[in-house]
């Protein structure tokens, strides 16, 4: 009797270590193959960083469960084929698996090239840097990318390049379209706004505050009257107007002319950074409506009415 009953043990034993053997290498060759969903394209690895700081900083769908089977599958290949992790920068494509991924970052690192797109620039200023490193190069137009630091593989061709810089802007915008901002403005007014910040903010605090002026006058159907559409609508990003406006400035009839124009002007004019789109979404609040550029303080003094707008803007006057 004592024979069967251990017999049954031991046969139930059995069946579950199968199970558990068949549970656990399916879910192995799972998590070694499941698509990645990357943050960035491009991810840094800091020398000696283990795998669950990598995959916790650079990518979105894993839990914790899935890095312990990657520790596992990166220890094995580490012991088995001695593959070790590399530190620098890396280039990853979309949907990449675990698997593929590890075949990058375990050989030195394959960026070899980096632009950096300055927020605040012009398509000429832009297309004259991306002439020092490719051929065939043409405008890219404000609304179709984001100003930011991008690696490209080396011969890279213009046309793919520009293409990955649209697919980054894409998946940015795709990551927030449930932002409570897109009940207020279109992706298309989301970059136009983010222009006037870049051509007239200083740094993140001051753009936050811009930006609050900029949403409380759309709000009110107030006139925007910023400086930097002025300027657009006189060079079109040409060339840089050397000289002060002049009052019969702001009285030149061109859609760009927020002086002129409620609303926002009908295109970008310049290119937009990340930090400022963040900016945006962030949707900072005070009560300023007003403000100008206090030049002895290198800082713009806010006001959240015309008098004390006009008090400040007399005693900094006077001051001069």
């Amino acid at each position: 009797m004592e024979e069967q009953i251990l017999r049954y043990y031991l046969k139930v034993f059995s069946v579950f270590t199968f199970i558990f053997f068949v549970l656990f290498f399916s879910y192995f060759i799972f998590i070694v193959n499941k698509k990645i969903d990357i943050k960035k394209n491009i991810i840094e690895i800091s020398k000696g960083e283990n795998t669950d700081s990598i995959y916790i900083k650079n990518f979105n769908n894993f839990n914790n469960l899935d890095i312990l089977f990657i520790n596992l599958y990166y220890r094995l290949n580490k012991f088995l084929l001695n593959k070790f992790i590399h530190f620098g920068h890396f280039y990853i494509d979309e949907n990449i698996s675990t698997y593929d991924l590890l075949k990058i970052i375990t050989k030195p690192s394959n960026i070899l090239n980096k632009i950096t797109i300055v927020e605040g620039w012009s398509k000429i200023k832009l297309q004259k840097e991306l002439s020092k490193h490719f051929e065939n190069v043409y405008q890219i137009p404000y609304e179709d990318i984001i100003a930011d630091t991008y690696f490209y593989k080396k011969n890279s061709d213009f046309k793919s390049f520009v293409n990955n810089l649209i697919k980054s802007k894409n998946k940015y915008f795709k990551k927030l379209n449930q932002n409570k901002i897109f009940k207020l403005l279109s992706q298309e007014e989301i970059i136009i706004f983010g222009s006037l910040i870049e051509k007239e903010g200083l740094d993140i605090v001051d753009k936050r505050k811009i930006s609050s002026v900029i949403f409380n006058r759309l709000n009110i159907n107030m006139k925007l009257q910023i400086d930097a559409t002025v300027i657009f609508a006189i060079t079109k990003g040409r060339y840089d107007l050397k000289r002060k406006l002049l009052r019969s400035d702001l009285k030149i009839d061109d859609k760009y002319n927020t002086y002129k124009y409620k609303g926002l002007p009908p295109k970008p004019i310049s290119y937009v950074g990340r930090q400022t789109l963040d900016i945006i979404f962030e949707n900072h609040q005070t009560d300023f409506l007003f403000y100008f550029f206090n030049k002895s303080l290198n800082s713009h003094i806010f006001s959240k009415n015309y008098q004390e707008h006009r008090d400040k803007l007399n005693e900094y006057r006077k001051s001069k």
